[in-house]
């Protein structure tokens, strides 16, 4: 009697095991693929045999491949403009030296590569042995069960940055509106995310720059005319960089044109300066402008009211360089503001909002408005693919390029700005529309990256004109 139950339940978990195997790796592969397919490579490396292959098939990407061992892989160092996203699927547990496998695989790396692992949850090891006796899993019971903070060592160790873990995989089998919704809103619930049965982690190389990228520096200006000539002069000079400055003039009722053209026809050496007039309306148009004339390998924004020093910029490149950020934020919420810099109602808004769409968003960020954000210039590329399939919906540019550094799993990292006040003009800041499109923002965060749901989102953006 007991070996005929023991019998039906082994058949009953054989048939079912490959249409639950499929919603799983669906989940886990519409997670991977909001990075994956705007990289130029996919691969899969140590494919064991209890691999079938599901996962893989379940990520877009433009190019997959498989490699049997980190050998195989080739040196991709010197393709600093490509981006190769690396999948290791469970096998992360059965390795005998973890340490040692990160270690070799970091020295094939570029800095823009990611590697993707998908973790069980050391929680649930005795249902992972269950399932394996049941016949649900045909895997050999892992080495090992790694924990949260075992993976921050051993990630630290080997070279690199834990850019985004997410909970991915609550219900393993799919139950007709129940298992969407669940392990939808259950990975947001700050205890009960910890329950998850697989945890996606996604790791940056941490590779410093050998060489000195040159930089272009974009500077939207309306009704600035008389900032133009303090922010060609506050500009410091970048030690065997190439930098070029773009304005984009917005717009303007006063003389910020014609002050822009007399810094073009005398540029301070040893500067190239641009100048463009934006086609359309605010501040994200004219940042696009900048960008789609950009010749530098860098590109980050000054505003040019200079309430963000110029003097500071030295700071973001060389964070980048030494590999400490892909993306690098400018917050103006750490030090003391000089008085009239920011309203204090505006301020407390800042705050509140940049701590939501951090948490939102998975971003250590502590101001999400700041002006200043320094990246390569390739990633812009890619930012425009994402915003094709996302949708275009910030006209301040801050969001959009906040979300796609989430969705992309860049390196985000903050650097404290001493925020001065105006010396020149009046703020183009409207507190109420502001505050209106903060919350839009979070909004269209909340539903899009930390839900995935589509539909409710729809309301909220709208085509920028």
């Amino acid at each position: 009697m007991e070996e005929n139950l023991s019998k039906n339940i082994k058949e009953w978990a054989v048939e079912y095991r490959s249409q639950w195997k499929k919603y799983v790796y669906k989940l886990i592969g519409a997670e991977i693929s909001t990075t994956a397919e705007f990289s130029d490579e996919c691969i899969q490396i140590a494919p064991e045999k209890h691999d079938t292959g599901l996962l893989f098939e379940a990520i877009m990407c433009q190019s997959k491949s498989l490699v049997n061992d980190i050998s195989e892989i080739k040196d991709h160092r010197q393709e600093n403009k490509k981006r190769y996203t690396f999948l290791i699927n469970g096998n992360f547990n059965y390795l005998s030296d973890i340490q040692a496998q990160l270690q070799e695989l970091h020295k094939k790396l570029s800095r823009h590569s990611r590697i993707f692992l998908v973790i069980y949850n050391p929680f649930f090891g005795f249902f992972y042995t269950l399932a394996s006796w049941l016949g649900i899993r045909k895997a050999p019971k892992p080495n090992v069960y790694i924990t949260e903070k075992d993976l921050q060592t051993l990630t630290k160790l080997a070279k690199y940055e834990i850019v985004r873990t997410r909970p991915t995989v609550f219900l393993p089998f799919y139950i007709p509106l129940i298992s969407d919704l669940l392990n939808s809103f259950l990975p947001i619930i700050p205890l009960i995310r910890k329950l998850s049965l697989v945890w996606l982690v996604v790791l940056r190389p941490i590779i410093p720059e050998e060489n000195t990228p040159s930089l272009s520096i974009i500077i939207p200006a309306r009704n600035e005319s008389g900032n133009i000539e303090d922010a060609i002069k506050r500009i410091p000079e970048f030690p065997d960089t190439d930098i070029e400055i773009i304005f984009v003039e917005g717009n303007s009722t006063d003389d910020t044109w014609e002050r822009i053209q007399k810094q073009v026809k005398n540029p301070r050496e040893p500067f190239a300066i641009k100048a463009f007039k934006q086609p359309g309306k605010g501040k994200n148009d004219a940042v696009r402008v900048g960008f789609d004339n950009a010749t530098g390998e860098l590109v980050t924004i000054l505003d040019a009211d200079l309430t963000m020093p110029p003097e500071m910029l030295p700071r973001f490149y060389n964070a980048y360089n030494q590999g400490l950020g892909d993306f690098i934020n400018g917050s103006r919420l750490v030090y003391p503001m000089e008085n009239e810099a920011m309203r204090s109602l505006n301020r407390l808004g800042n705050i509140f909002f940049s701590k939501v769409l951090a948490w939102v968003l998975g971003l250590p960020i502590s101001d999400s408005l700041c002006g200043t954000k320094f990246y390569p210039l390739h990633d812009y590329k890619r930012f425009i693919l994402w915003r094709n399939k996302f949708g275009d919906f910030d006209p301040f540019g801050d969001f959009e390029m906040l979300f796609s550094a989430s969705e992309l799993a860049l390196g985000v990292i903050d650097i404290p700005v001493q925020y001065r006040a105006r010396t020149y003009g009046e703020t183009n800041i409207s507190r109420f529309r502001n505050g209106l499109e903060l919350s839009r923002m979070t909004a269209i965060g909340f539903f899009r990256v930390l839900l995935g749901k589509r539909i409710p989102v729809k309301l909220l953006i709208r085509k920028n004109k």
